[in-house]
């Protein structure tokens, strides 16, 4: 913690200022309460206090409290009116269109920036109500906006907020184009936010346009045709979108797409900022989905999907063994979903991430299809390659996939989730499975293994000092393997790479959670096509080494 958080003079009297412009009056009695309690609140303060909230990988993204280092109504204030001086400095015309889920504040944040964009001169543009994300990434391209704002936490804890800045044509670019923001463009805004006076000082005008659910009609009908016509609709899905915001749409564009309506788990269909029935709302995360799982079992579901609470993410469960069920890795469904738009005839760029199973670059390689790799974040998935060959697919393995970049240029769980039903459909139609596909490119291409190494912190500085450690004591072998290759991305990315002949390791902190990760994977060739046995084998291989590198990490 910064020196000057600790002096509670110094701490009351920076509060007292906040207070002081702070436009919410129920946020200056929170801390007007934390102010109360001094001294023994002094930790708490000092949290609140001690930094700004800044725009990393997903933009503001942080718990709902008063204070600087918090998502509320002054930072949102502060924030938009950053957005919109830099917007116009950057000589952008057009309206802002602004997106918002169902959690605590989102409605209320995303009002206050159209607020702020009209007080400003510049049209404002609401969707109609709490949409998925890819909804706002398909609106910013489709109404011709300068940019476009979510605001969302997407699947963090539900104590959490967050808003997301997406770029249009005129300032994107034409691979940034309805994408995410990237440098120099985040540290630009986060310069304009800085450079916000008083807030009392911040125009506000009238409410911006509410659109029409007419967006929202045009975009589940083009979600809807990534779905090819001549193929078999026969499939029963049971799905679930975590509290979140994605059931209507979703299940919209099953029906549009001609396919039966998933069955909806129905303790978690409508939205619910507490997300009551989840420690975490996270298709990832142990528990998240058992809900899901029963409601396959006991409808007889072919296959099971579950979106994150914004719906970006689809995660896909399968019978296993043909009792239990099993969670696809994003990996397993980033490869069949590339296999499937190769074998559909699909051509141009496939690209994913380091933190990625290698798989997807041997596929390519095998099918003579061109290939990227990028830093991790749908940011850069959709600005890979150099623009010769156009992307027509994009994934990363925390469930995140584009399969459709000329209609959202983001990660999309809802044209995921129906080009899953598409390719499980076809399957079933000829008496095989997801994973009797996933079995067939083991035996091509060998057995990749993927898994992770996870641990939550509560101070972000065992991050540092677990990277730091691995830097100075590098493991020079891996599952007694000599470690051929050892790269450090400093200072563009705190990552760092290990590879042997059959084994790599990708280790960086988390850009969205209080999370340090280890990426693995190990690669088992297929002899005699016994794909089962060089599982059993790289499953062994990958739970080794994951001891491994926390013993590295000193974890």
């Amino acid at each position: 913690m910064p020196a000057d958080t600790t002096d509670i003079d110094d701490l009351r009297e920076r509060a007292r200022r906040w207070l002081d412009d702070d436009p919410d009056p129920a946020d200056r009695a929170e801390l007007q309460a934390v102010l109360d309690r001094l001294p023994d609140s002094a930790a708490d303060l000092a949290d609140r206090f001690a930094g700004p909230l800044t725009f990393g990988t997903a933009g503001l993204r942080g718990p709902l409290r008063a204070g600087p280092n918090g998502m509320n109504l002054a930072v949102v204030t502060q924030a938009a009116a950053g957005l919109v001086d830099w917007l116009a400095a950057q000589g952008g015309t057009g309206p802002l269109v602004i997106g918002y889920d169902a959690r605590r504040g989102s409605r209320e944040f995303a009002a206050r920036t159209a607020q702020v964009a009209t007080g400003a001169g510049r049209p404002a543009l609401l969707l109609p109500r709490p949409l998925p994300t890819p909804v706002l990434a398909y609106a910013v391209r489709h109404l011709d906006a300068v940019a476009g704002v979510m605001v969302t936490a997407s699947h963090n804890p539900p104590q959490d907020n967050g808003y997301k800045v997406y770029l249009g044509a005129r300032l994107g670019g034409a691979l940034g184009a309805g994408a995410q923001i990237v440098p120099p463009a985040d540290a630009g805004i986060e310069a304009a936010i800085r450079a916000v006076g008083p807030l009392a000082d911040v125009p506000l005008g009238p409410p911006g346009q509410v659109l029409g659910d007419d967006l929202v009609a045009s975009y589940v009908e083009r979600a809807a045709a990534v779905v090819a016509p001549d193929v078999s609709r026969d499939l029963s899905v049971a799905y679930t979108p975590l509290h979140g915001v994605g059931a209507a749409v979703l299940t919209a564009a099953f029906a549009r797409a001609g396919f039966p309506v998933p069955g909806v788990v129905p303790d978690q269909a409508e939205p619910d900022p507490a997300f009551p029935t989840v420690s975490f709302p996270n298709p990832e995360e142990p528990g998240a989905v058992d809900r899901l799982v029963a409601l396959a079992d006991a409808t007889g579901a072919d296959i099971a999907i579950a979106n994150d609470p914004d719906a970006d993410r689809c995660a896909v469960a399968v019978r296993d063994g043909g009792t239990g069920w099993r969670m696809l890795r994003g990996d397993e469904v980033g490869v069949l979903l590339a296999d499937h738009l190769m074998r559909r005839g699909v051509t141009g760029l496939y690209a994913t991430t380091i933190v990625s199973s290698s798989l997807l670059r041997a596929m390519c390689a095998a099918r003579g299809m061109p290939y990227d790799e990028t830093l991790t974040g749908f940011k850069w998935i959709v600005r890979a390659g150099d623009g010769s060959v156009p992307l027509v697919f994009g994934y990363e393995e925390a469930l995140g996939y584009c399969v459709a970049p000329d209609l959202v240029r983001d990660k999309d769980g809802i044209t995921a989730a129906l080009t899953v039903a598409e390719l499980a459909a076809g399957l079933k139609a000829q008496g095989r499975t997801l994973t009797d596909r996933l079995d067939e490119l083991a035996a091509e291409f060998g057995v990749h293994h993927t898994d992770q190494l996870s641990v939550r912190v509560d101070d972000l500085r065992e991050i540092a000092q677990a990277m730091a450690r691995i830097r100075a004591a590098t493991p020079t072998t891996l599952l007694g393997h000599p470690v051929e290759t050892t790269e450090d991305l400093l200072p563009e990315a705190d990552v760092v790479i290990l590879r042997t002949a059959t084994a790599r390791v990708v280790i960086r902190p988390s850009g969205t959670e209080p999370k340090l990760k280890a990426y693995l994977e190990v690669v088992e060739p297929v002899a005699d096509g016994d794909v089962a046995t060089a599982r059993t084998r790289a499953q062994a291989a990958v739970t080794d080494l994951r001891a491994e590198i926390a013993k590295a990490l000193g974890l």
